[in-house]
Formats: C-alpha cells, sequence, structure tokens
C-alpha cells in the first residue's frame, strides 16, 4: 500500500502548493511588477518582479516545494535589500498559477522567464538562484544558457537520490515519475556554482549535495557547508551571509 501510494500520490508527497485567490493583493517593502505568463496552452504562470532602486543585476530565483509566491515574495525580498532585481515565479498550481504538473513544464516555464529577462538584461546580468526544488529547476536552466552565476541552497543530486534515501526498501527508479536529475545538469554548466548545504538537514541530505559536488565542474564550483545547518534556516548562519555577500 505504501509502494502504490508512493506512485499514484507521489504529486501530493513532492509537492506541497498554497492555492490564492486570483484577486489576491500583496504587500511587499519593495517596488515589484505583478506578471501572467500565459507559457503554454491552458497554463498561466504568476509572478512577481521586484526593482531595486540601483541594480547590480537580476536574480531568477526558483523556490521550494511548499508554500505561494506571498511567502517566497518575502525571501525575494532579501536580495533587492542586495540591490538585485527579483524574478520570481509560482510553479503550475502553486498561488494564482494553473496548469497541469509535469517535469517538463517545469524546465518550459523556466525557460519562459529566462526569455523574459533576456528581453531587459543581458545574459551576464542574470543570476540563476535555485533553493530545494527549485535547484534543480535552476541547474538545467543554466546547463541551456550562460547566465553569470549560478547559486544553489540545500540542492540534491536529483530526486531520485533523496527518495532512495527516504524509501530504501521501495522501488523507487520504477516508481518515480520526476527525476530533476541535477547531476546530469550540473556537467554542462559553464558559470560560477556556488552550492550552500546544511550539515544537518534532514529534507535533503547532506550527502546528497556533495554527490552533486563531486560531478560539478571542479574549476568553477565552491561548496560551502554550513555546520549545523538544516534546510529552512542557513538564511541564519553568519557562514551563508557572508557567502552570499561575497557572491553578490
Amino acid at each position: 500500500m505504501i509502494g502504490a501510494s508512493l506512485y499514484f500520490l507521489q504529486e501530493k508527497i513532492l509537492f506541497l502548493p498554497t492555492i490564492l485567490a486570483q484577486d489576491y493583493q500583496y504587500e511587499f517593502r519593495y517596488p515589484f511588477e505583478e506578471l501572467f505568463f500565459e507559457t503554454a496552452e491552458d497554463v498561466s504562470i504568476n509572478a512577481l518582479h521586484f526593482k531595486a532602486e540601483n541594480p547590480k543585476g537580476v536574480i531568477l530565483y526558483f523556490h521550494g516545494n511548499a508554500g505561494d509566491l506571498s511567502r517566497w515574495g518575502i525571501i525575494g525580498e532579501h536580495f533587492v535589500s542586495l540591490d538585485y532585481d527579483v524574478l520570481i515565479m509560482d510553479y503550475r498550481t502553486y498561488g494564482k498559477s494553473t496548469g497541469k504538473l509535469s517535469e517538463q513544464g517545469f524546465y518550459d516555464d523556466a525557460e519562459y522567464c529566462y526569455n523574459y529577462l533576456l528581453k531587459s538584461y543581458s545574459e551576464d546580468d542574470i543570476v540563476l538562484y535555485g533553493r530545494s526544488l527549485g535547484t534543480g529547476v535552476a541547474t538545467y536552466l543554466a546547463s541551456k544558457h550562460q547566465p553569470k552565476q549560478l547559486i544553489l541552497e540545500t540542492p540534491y543530486y536529483s530526486i531520485l537520490d533523496v527518495a532512495k534515501h527516504r524509501f530504501p526498501i521501495f522501488p523507487v527508479t520504477a516508481l518515480l515519475k520526476y527525476e530533476f536529475p541535477s547531476n546530469a545538469f550540473i556537467t554542462s554548466v559553464d558559470c560560477p556554482i556556488t552550492i550552500f548545504h546544511g550539515t544537518s538537514d534532514t529534507v535533503v541530505p547532506y550527502s546528497s549535495a556533495q554527490k552533486l559536488n563531486s560531478v560539478a565542474p571542479k574549476t568553477n564550483t565552491s561548496f560551502i557547508t554550513i555546520d549545523g545547518g538544516g534546510h529552512n534556516n542557513l538564511i541564519s548562519f553568519d557562514k551563508y551571509k557572508e557567502g552570499i555577500l561575497s557572491i553578490l
């Protein structure tokens, strides 16, 4: 029964969206524009484009597997305070975004956002930032383009690797419909890569990030270990803050 649930209910295990009414009004401390991208037929992606006063560039941010932009927008504001514009989208079925979930859908919508930014920014001004689930999406994009840099917070080797760690007695390779193979994508990334991961992460094991680092290009990858860091609290550690300030 558990094995069957892993297969038939894996979207509910992997993705934990919260829904927002279409007339929900966002409120943030920094100026922003609310956008809707029609990325495919029957798909509408809600996004927020924050604007810094004198931006050093723009961060395309891909968030984790839970919540919506009312929460993640607040986190995006942190980078506006560091003088970066920020574009952050809600995945399909999250917040005000609509459409059918699929792994390819994640990639297609991310590609749309990247191309949207290219209308206003040069490619060497674009920073890709992935958090947890979003690290696979950000790494995919970086493998297809030439952004300024790629930042990964609490990344995984692949979703399959995390599933094997969490459900070792089940044939997850046969059951899993979502792979997000960051390990395959990262080998084709040419820009600087910075990985942040905590040793006490109980959601994505520290060992999974280490495996990802082992296959990443050696000449352009930095791995920053946060001793005692969990999955959702790296921003409270000085080592993370110092690292972010250094690379941005």
